[in-house]
């Protein structure tokens, strides 16, 4: 209030101009996917042009076509491995010659983490001692290289412009480990029951110590880099598998697809000017547990 009692709303006014995005360029990578679509949206309905990365070119463009059409802004598909330099490199020239600028980079692309088939003398070919050196590699490759590159080159041309946002998205198996649990099948042999696979925790792990080390490496050039941990998102899961996980939440279910635009909202966006290095954890309360 002021001094004469009334209040001030200059202050609301503040906290909308922190959120909005408008003239911003955000890079999503695996922007073609169920939760890159959703970061896409978000940032787009704050204002912000957003590029989404994925190696799904048909399917990229078709979102990218989908978020301008609802939030009026431009939004691009860019077919892109982000596993090579040469690459990104070459995407990070086009986008300062299209934009003048990079603001936000989204590391959100992994390979699907979903537990395959039997491998060799029975045993299940996520299970650790049947796990393949080549989905090894591909996973770590994607996930946690794909996103050490992108921080290279796009953090490298914000922290030459002036600053920037970098965001990296873990898990809430960053913290925790697998609920093995979880995917366990009825009337299977120890040897042959599916489990989450050993890339995913690694990976998420990675990104978190990824996005601290980033938090520190370019903080006086005005880059700022923390990682967002979510729980699962509901997409059609099986009962069983509902039911089981269900209990280990304290709200008692998994997230929806859209809960956690706002999260993103926040840390691309100023509203978030003094986090950096933070992993925020956001899985409906599965890891106080």
């Amino acid at each position: 209030m002021d001094k004469q009692g009334e209040f001030d709303l200059s202050e609301s006014a503040k906290l909308k101009e922190m959120f909005d995005l408008t003239g911003k360029v955000a890079v999503i990578t695996g922007g073609a996917g169920l939760l890159g679509s959703k970061h896409a949206e978000a940032l787009a309905e704050l204002g912000a042009t957003t590029v989404l990365l994925d190696i799904d070119q048909v399917r990229c463009d078709a979102v990218a076509k989908q978020v301008s059409k609802m939030f009026g802004v431009e939004s691009i598909g860019v077919c892109a491995d982000i596993t090579d330099l040469g690459q990104i490199e070459d995407l990070n020239k086009m986008l300062i010659e299209k934009y003048g600028r990079i603001d936000i980079l989204i590391n959100n692309a992994a390979n699907n983490p979903a537990v395959g088939a039997k491998g060799l003398d029975g045993l299940h070919s996520s299970r650790l001692e049947a796990f393949s050196m080549q989905t090894w590699h591909d996973d770590i490759a994607v996930g946690l290289t794909g996103a050490f590159l992108c921080a290279r080159v796009f953090g490298g041309q914000m922290a030459q412009s002036g600053g920037g946002v970098i965001l990296n998205i873990a898990s809430d198996l960053a913290v925790i480990a697998p609920d093995q649990r979880l995917y366990r099948k009825d009337d299977v042999e120890e040897q042959s029951q599916p489990v989450k696979p050993v890339t995913y925790s690694v990976v998420k792990s990675g990104l978190v110590g990824l996005t601290k080390y980033l938090a520190t490496y370019w903080a006086e050039q005005g880059v700022r880099c923390n990682a967002l941990s979510p729980g699962g998102v509901y997409v059609d899961q099986d009962d069983v598998f509902l039911s089981r996980i269900s209990k280990l939440i304290p709200m008692g279910r998994m997230a929806n697809k859209d809960e956690y635009k706002g999260v993103i909202a926040f840390l691309a966006s100023d509203a978030s000017s003094y986090m950096n290095g933070t992993n925020l954890v956001v899985d409906g309360g599965r890891s106080v547990w």
